[in-house]
């Protein structure tokens, strides 16, 4: 199950947005907010807003357990761009470009994965039950 949350026509460079997008995909929900809150750039208070939507999302409308949410994908789409004209020396005309983002989230729950190594055999499982024993 995911739940997602789109923020559209953000006045920031998706370029600029995507640097701050890399360092929270595929991480916890709880520490990519944590990230989010120390990152020194504009776009990452959007995406932190807009992660926290889809949280919200996954939490009541699915009913997922929030420390078990886990950022599946997160998307920074160039939106439409504004052009702007900057007057220049001798009636000449510069035109200036303001991009504009679009910022996707979409969270999903995991189960956390128990590695062959994690499972006890029983000759380990023996070995303790035996030392138990022993200091009782």
């Amino acid at each position: 199950m995911e739940a997602r949350a789109i923020t559209r026509y953000v006045r920031m460079s998706p370029r600029k947005a995507r640097l701050v997008a890399d360092l929270i995909r595929g991480k916890e929900v709880l520490k990519a907010l944590d990230i989010l809150e120390f990152t020194n750039k504009k776009a990452a208070k959007v995406i932190k807003k807009t992660l926290n939507s889809a949280m919200h999302n996954a939490t009541n409308n699915f009913k997922m357990n929030e420390d078990k949410l886990v950022i599946s994908e997160i998307l920074i789409n160039a939106g439409p761009v504004l052009k702007r004209l900057m007057p220049r020396a001798m009636g000449r005309a510069d035109i200036q470009r303001k991009p504009t983002a679009h910022v996707t989230v979409v969270v999903s729950e995991v189960e956390k994965e128990i590695s062959i190594e994690e499972i006890p055999n029983e000759k380990e499982v023996s070995e303790k039950k035996e030392k138990v024993e022993l200091t009782k």
